[in-house]
Order: C-alpha cells, then sequence, then structure tokens
C-alpha cells in the first residue's frame, strides 16, 4: 500500500512540474500574440481614425453634457495613448481634444463668460476585439495619461504613440 501511495505522489508531482513548465514556456508566445494584437488594433485605429473621430463628435454632443452647452468644435491631437479596461480586458484609445462651445439659447449659460473658453479633455474610443467604436465618452480636464492614472483602478497603460515617432 505505501509503494502504491509513493507511487501515485511522485507521478502527481511529475504531472504538475510539466504543467508548470509548460505555463513557463508559453509565455513568451502569449506575450508575442498579445503585441501582435496590439499592433493591429493600433494599425485599425488609424485606418479608422476620421470616421471615428466624426462618430465622437455626434454622440458626445448628442449627450446634452455639458448641460446648456452645444459642441461647436473639436481639436483632435495627434498623439495615442492605449490602455486596458482591468475588467473587461478590452483596449481603449484615449486621445486629447480641445472643445468649443457656445451657449444653447434658453440654457441658461448664455450669461456665463466661461463658456466661451476652449476646454481640454480626453476622448475615449473602444476596441471591442474586432473593431473600434465610441459611445462619445469624454474626461473634461484630463489629459489622456491624467485620465488613466485617474481611473487606475479601471485602466491600466499599455502603450503610448507619439505622432512624431510614426512620421
Amino acid at each position: 500500500m505505501g509503494y502504491l501511495f509513493v507511487h501515485i505522489i511522485i507521478t502527481v508531482a511529475i504531472a504538475v512540474v510539466a504543467a508548470l513548465a509548460a505555463f513557463v514556456a508559453m509565455r513568451p508566445l502569449r506575450a508575442a500574440r498579445q503585441a501582435e494584437r496590439l499592433a493591429r488594433a493600433q494599425r485599425d485605429f488609424h485606418r479608422q481614425r476620421e470616421p471615428l473621430e466624426a462618430k465622437f463628435i455626434e454622440r458626445a454632443a448628442a449627450s446634452g453634457k455639458p448641460r446648456g452647452l452645444r459642441w461647436v468644435d473639436v481639436e483632435f491631437d495627434d498623439d495615442v495613448l492605449y490602455a486596458r479596461d482591468r475588467r473587461s480586458r478590452r483596449l481603449k484609445a484615449l486621445v486629447a481634444i480641445e472643445v468649443s462651445f457656445e451657449a444653447v439659447e434658453g440654457g441658461g449659460m448664455e450669461e456665463v463668460e466661461a463658456v466661451s473658453r476652449v476646454r481640454a479633455a480626453t476622448a475615449e474610443f473602444i476596441h471591442d476585439g474586432d473593431r473600434w467604436a465610441t459611445e462619445g465618452r469624454v474626461y473634461f480636464n484630463l489629459a489622456p495619461a491624467a485620465a488613466v492614472k485617474y481611473l487606475s483602478s479601471d485602466l491600466e497603460l499599455v502603450a503610448e504613440e507619439h505622432a512624431a515617432a510614426r512620421a
């Protein structure tokens, strides 16, 4: 009986060591696949960027936020910061924007002097695994890096892409 028990323990130990070795050996392959998926998503973002920006403006303007203001113009920065949602694992592209507003007549903001000031913000784009989309989500008063830091419990930085490096 003792011999059989020792034999089972040795067999299980060998199986565990083999499984751990396989897991460690697969790490570089998983990292390479993840890097390729990120590179593909980045290429796709740049290919789809113009219609994505138009959709962002449409959705953000339709949100009614900020209340009493109408979106007049949005200037997008060329740099892109990529972050991953810690829960859903979905990739997000964050782009710095400057937004101009005008007061909506009867919205209570007509007399506010600050309405005409350009506001800095970050536009969010989401990759669903196949394609990029936007819900028009905007983070006012935060640059992309500051948005990731502010949302660090929800987001993790994946990559930063600077326009000068792409040129």
